[in-house]
């Protein structure tokens, strides 16, 4: 049987237990199942079970084979269920034997118990009986001693009333104040009730004399304010049970702490200077942050900034926070809490629950605060406004989270308070207003950069072809550096870009403390949206931007402005400079300030695309300016070589003229610079003998020899004839297109424009044969010269065969110079 009972399993176990639930109509957790009961004398496992009715049901039913075979089933079923049954047994044995154990001991416990109550029983019953004979024995006795006591109660209140005032002037002499207003207040209302008797009368009047003098002597000591803050409490306590007016109490207490709060508020004031002008406080920013600062420089990409002191001489903002925080706003809160202690929190009892006092008081203390409050907000502001360096802004911050974070026990301390609020309110204006002084600042930084690059430009060492620099020196370190500046145009624009790229990023690593997870008031939803998006975002970087793009746009203004000025190669850099905003630097710069910030474009804001937009648009404005500028300043040399010769009586050429070879070095030097700036661009192939080309001096559609043979006084009018038939089947050329970002592009522009102007100056004089004669030299040098700066060389021979062309037009004696000695004297020249 141990074998059997080792080798059974869980699961034959569960079973087991089954089968023995179902049979005993058992649940899942051992209740009986509540089932209806079946009524049928045939059901087996019903408890109606008849089986002589199963039997012969059977008989009847079923035949020999299915009898035998429910036989079986039956036997088979009995069996398992014994050996269930002693299964379940030996399992539990320990557990039968340990009950069996435990009811023995039940009952010898509960026979001991039996015989304590029943001893219990009979002593309550013999307390019972002596109580009786007690009670039987005293009740004669018991109202002559409720009578006794009586008396003798009325003759100690009588007693104690012939004894109040000698016991009053005692406690006032003992200053056991509230000794004595106890004692009043129990006799207060006999006395009142009996004030008709004399006798009476009289000891109400001395208690009222003596209540006086105690009242004024705990007037006193409310004004004095020296004691204790819980003596003060006690103080008050007495003097609303003595019927002093409460609102009174309240307005004396609030004075007496305002006196307090207003010498605090006035040492805070005594700290604040007369503060200079804002326009010099704007150059002193300005200055010290372009000459200062490490980022400021040109060539140096440290991030770090310097710090402009503010004007007050003896503390900084910090201080001057910590002082108003530990003086005024920790003395607001004592007095906040003394005056809720005494007048708000503390328990009223009897009449005074019924008089509202607490209501009353808490919209005193609420007007108290708030006026205070706004006294102290005022000189915080006024604080906050000298703060006008934009160097370190640690200290701002700092000092603005301290401010924040002390607010917040006026918060708790009174609830319902505006102060929180208005706190709040004057640190978003001053995280607001620092934003526009960065912005103001990096404005001065810029135009100072432009400044310091003019001067560079105009300083004789610096090489536009790209000479080697002496030193990587700083462009904004002022006169008193040392130090060279750089010495070409792409050293110029690297330096000028990268030291505004890293101002911004300088600026925004001040800015982005205002939003550090350790600063309370970063918390704020003004703080994490608002200010990210259109403060930052929009207001400094988009801002900055757009002042790049429109101060750049300044210097295109017409001659005699500010443009006119303008150094041609500040024009070109600058237009690289807004190109490069164009292509990659507004992307960066935004993406920067979009993942520093965390950015949550909730509310509008301006595109990429718009700024990408704006810079490109300055960037061709001032390109196309710039070959204006350079176009105009060599025609300007052509115009006065043109205007100041007397082409009719002039010798023969014998060489080129100088203005000639001056127009072609200028035109090189053009190319060099432009070069040093953008990419080559695209070109027309050219042919291979663009430099031997030769100029009719008519039109070059027709051959030299043939009108110089011919020239009769009609030829003019056939060749004009022809010279306008030629140009309606020739190109338009427009002289002042847009140019394209390409070196070649912007040579043309200049060419065009310088051509033209020769040409239109050439129209308006009258030639000799050599005046027409030096024309042609002129000319072939030229275009030996500059059709290789231009995408198309035919625009070139164009506009030079119109120059010699209309020449011999306006020629009194058109005899042209042959070819070959127009070869031999540029060759020489």
């Amino acid at each position: 049987m141990a074998i059997l009972l080792t080798d059974c399993g869980p699961g034959r176990r569960r079973r087991v237990h089954g089968m023995l639930k179902l049979y005993y109509g058992l649940n899942e957790e051992g209740k009986a199942a509540e089932e209806p009961e079946s009524l049928d004398p045939c059901d087996i496992n019903g408890p109606h079970f008849d089986p002589e009715l199963y039997l012969n049901k059977l008989r009847r039913e079923c035949s020999l084979a299915e009898l035998m075979d429910q036989e079986t089933c039956m036997v088979k079923q009995i069996r398992s269920l014994d050996s269930d049954m002693q299964t379940l047994v030996y399992e539990n044995y320990n557990k039968f034997i340990s009950a069996t154990d435990t009811i023995r001991k039940m009952k010898n416990d509960f026979k001991k118990m039996e015989d304590e109550m029943d001893c219990l029983s009979a002593n309550m019953a013999a307390i019972t009986e002596f109580s009786a004979s007690i009670s039987g024995t005293l009740q004669d006795q018991h109202t002559q001693i409720t009578k006794l006591s009586g008396v003798h109660t009325l003759l100690r209140k009588l007693q104690f009333l012939f004894e109040l005032p000698a016991r009053l002037n005692k406690c006032l002499e003992l200053q056991a104040y509230a000794q004595a207003v106890s004692s009043h207040r129990r006799a207060r209302c006999v006395l009142q009730q009996y004030s008709h008797l004399p006798s009476f009368k009289g000891i109400q009047d001395d208690c009222h004399a003596i209540m006086d003098k105690l009242a004024q002597e705990l007037r006193q000591k409310f004004r004095d304010g020296g004691s204790s803050a819980k003596d003060l409490s006690e103080c008050v306590e007495l003097l609303l049970q003595l019927d002093e007016p409460a609102e009174e109490l309240c307005d004396k207490f609030l004075s007496h702490a305002r006196s307090r709060l207003e010498s605090d508020l006035q040492g805070l004031e005594a700290e604040i200077r007369p503060y200079p002008s804002a326009s010099a406080v704007k150059d002193a920013s300005a200055r010290r942050l372009s000459s200062t600062t490490g980022a400021g420089s040109l060539t140096n990409n440290s991030p770090k900034t310097n710090t402009l002191p503010s004007p007050t001489s003896n503390t900084d903002i910090l201080e001057f926070i910590d002082r108003g925080c530990n003086e005024f706003v920790s003395s607001l809160c004592l007095v906040i809490t003394s005056y809720q202690e005494l007048f708000i929190n503390h328990a009223q009892t009897g009449e005074l629950a019924s008089k509202n006092i607490p209501q009353m008081a808490n919209a005193k203390l609420h007007v108290f605060v708030d006026d205070l409050a706004a006294r102290y907000f005022s000189l915080v502001e006024r604080r906050i406004q000298e703060e006008k360096g934009v160097g370190d802004n640690s200290l701002l911050v700092r000092a603005l989270d301290r401010f924040h974070r002390r607010l917040q026990a006026v918060a708790k301390l009174l609830p319902g308070s505006t102060v929180p609020n208005k706190g709040t309110e004057i640190v978003i204006r001053a995280a607001t207003e620092r934003v526009k002084q960065y912005l103001s600042a990096l404005q001065s930084f810029y135009m100072d950069s432009l400044t310091d690059v003019r001067q560079a430009l105009a300083t004789p060492r610096l090489s536009v072809a790209g000479a080697s620099v002496a030193g990587g020196g700083s462009l904004l370190g002022g006169p008193a550096s040392g130090r060279d500046a750089p010495t070409s145009l792409p050293e110029l624009l690297s330096s000028l870009s990268a030291s505004i790229l890293n101002q911004i990023k300088s600026v925004l690593a001040s800015v982005h403390l205002f939003t550090a997870k350790d600063i309370t008031f970063s918390n704020k939803p003004y703080f994490k949206g608002e200010f990210c998006s259109q403060g930052v975002r929009e207001s400094l970087v988009v801002s900055f931007i757009k002042f790049v793009c429109q101060s750049s746009r300044q210097f295109c203004e017409s001659a005699g402005d500010k443009g006119g000025s303008t150094p041609p190669a500040l024009l070109l850099l600058l237009s690289r400079l807004c190109l490069d905003y164009e292509t990659s630097t507004i992307s960066y710069i935004l993406t920067l300030t979009d993942e520093q910030f965390l950015v949550q474009h909730h509310s509008p804001v301006t595109p990429v695309t718009t700024l990408c937009a704006e810079a490109r648009e300055a960037a061709q404005k001032l390109l196309n300016h710039y070959v204006k500028v350079q176009g105009l300043i060599i025609s300007q040399m052509l115009r006065k070589s043109v205007e100041t010769r007397d082409w009719v009586n002039t010798i023969e050429p014998r060489n080129v003229r100088a203005v000639m070879k001056r127009v072609v070095e200028d035109t090189t030097s053009i190319d060099v610079q432009v070069g040093l700036l953008y990419e080559e661009g695209v070109r027309k192939a050219h042919s291979s003998d663009s430099s031997k080309r030769t100029f009719s001096v008519y039109s070059s559609s027709r051959q030299q020899a043939r009108y110089a043979a011919s020239y009769t006084p009609s030829a003019p009018m056939d060749t004009n004839l022809l010279s306008n038939i030629h140009k309606l089947f020739s190109e338009r050329i427009d002289i002042f297109s847009s140019v394209e970002f390409n070196k070649v592009s912007v040579m043309t522009g200049i060419i065009k424009i310088s051509l033209k102007t020769f040409l239109e100056c050439v129209r308006l004089r009258t030639f000799g044969r050599y005046g027409l004669q030096q024309i042609q030299v002129d000319c072939h040098y030229l275009q030996m010269y500059l059709w290789r700066f231009v995408s198309d060389e035919n625009l070139v021979h164009f506009l030079l065969d119109e120059i010699v062309g209309s020449s011999a037009h306006r020629c009194l004696d058109p005899a042209p110079m042959e070819q070959s000695v127009i070869e031999v004297i540029c060759e020489r020249g």
